[in-house]
């Protein structure tokens, strides 16, 4: 009886978690809708902002986001990927790979602000790039990376051991059974920790605050070797640097309305790639 009670107890705790952080997440999503769409324009949008942020639009911001989301995403993807491949296919299995695989893990909870400090010592000063969109996008490719390895390894794992069984039997190699066998059913997997790094990686402050976002600038980039504006340190600047924040209140709105756009659409694409090789390959 009393196990019946604590068994009923728990579930319905949970649920009301449950149903309080759903709520929680809507109220935020719909409070940033309510007051941000009615700002977003065809000027904001395409203009560059004057007066510290207080007028025109945030084109530059968009541009740098973009340029910052992209360049870590084609640096963490294929590094991440590849070290999965290796931790879960290659390395002998012993304290050495635990030792790899426990600092991945900790590495993941590691502040974003250190990985920003991190990428000012080495990316911006020690090899001289720097505030540039390379130590920005490798410093983001640093503090994504932890978190590609472990889904992309947690996908490999999850391929049944029989499909690379079958193809080593048939004469093909350890890299081709891995190639043709392997990837491309664990690559749902894969993707899924790209989308859990893109969000992340267009979303933080610290790590570009330190390498790469500019308050203004009266011009879009020509290299990688620029700095950039970028939307979520745009966003602090509005709401912690300007003189007189109820007057930008609107602008902070519409530039968080844009950014929420602006990672729901790069995860929308994520999610649709991934929904096409769910659908060619199963097991």
């Amino acid at each position: 009886m009393k196990s019946k009670v604590l068994e009923t107890s728990i579930y319905w705790l949970m649920r009301v978690v449950t149903y309080f952080i759903v709520l929680l997440v809507a109220y935020i999503l719909i409070d940033i809708i309510w007051k941000g769409f009615p700002n977003v324009n065809s000027e904001f949008l395409f203009a560059f902002p004057r007066r510290s942020g207080a007028e025109g639009g945030i084109f530059p911001a968009i541009i740098g986001t973009l340029c910052l989301v992209l360049g870590t995403i084609t640096i963490a993807l294929p590094l991440g990927m590849a070290s999965a491949v290796y931790l879960s296919e290659y390395a002998k299995q012993g304290r050495l790979t635990s030792s790899i695989r426990l600092a991945i893990v900790t590495l993941a909870g590691v502040p974003s602000v250190v990985f920003g400090l991190f990428g000012l010592g080495l990316f911006v000063l020690f090899l001289k790039f720097g505030a540039s969109i390379l130590a920005g996008s490798l410093t983001l490719a640093c503090l994504i990376l932890p978190t590609i390895i472990v889904s992309s390894e947690e996908a490999l794992k999850a391929v049944p051991q029989s499909l690379r069984e079958g193809s080593l039997a048939l004469g093909a190699t350890k890299w081709e059974t891995i190639y043709k066998n392997v990837l491309p059913y664990s690559m749902p997997g894969m993707l899924t920790g790209a989308i859990l790094g893109i969000g992340r990686a267009a979303g933080e402050t610290a790590p570009i605050l330190l390498t790469v976002a500019a308050f203004y600038l009266p011009k879009l980039p020509n290299s990688i070797f620029d700095q950039v504006m970028a939307l979520p340190y745009h966003l602090y600047v509005l709401a912690t640097q300007h003189p007189d924040v109820s007057k930008v209140l609107p602008k902070q709105y519409g530039t968080a309305f844009v950014l929420l756009t602006l990672v729901l659409g790069i995860n929308i694409i994520a999610v649709l790639w991934r929904s096409r090789y769910r659908k060619r390959y199963r097991w």
